[in-house]
């Protein structure tokens, strides 16, 4: 699973609301929580890492696989 899953998740957020917070495409950001999308635009993770009250500067962590122990 993909730490955006995750941080999702613990936000208590749906994909189309992190979309809306961050003012894009729910198909895109599920796409990229998927992996479908697996290198997406810089700007987009800085944006879904905004949205999250996620760090911007590490907003790459974003993609990385969790860990069962770490969700």
């Amino acid at each position: 699973m993909r730490r955006i899953e995750v941080e999702r998740r613990r936000c208590g957020l749906s994909i189309a609301a992190l979309a809306r917070a961050a003012v894009m495409n729910p198909a895109t950001v599920g796409q990229i929580e998927s992996g479908y999308i697996g290198r997406p635009y810089a700007s987009q993770l800085v944006r879904l890492a905004e949205a999250l009250a996620w760090p911007a500067e590490r907003s790459a962590e974003l993609l990385d696989e969790v860990t069962v122990n770490e969700r």
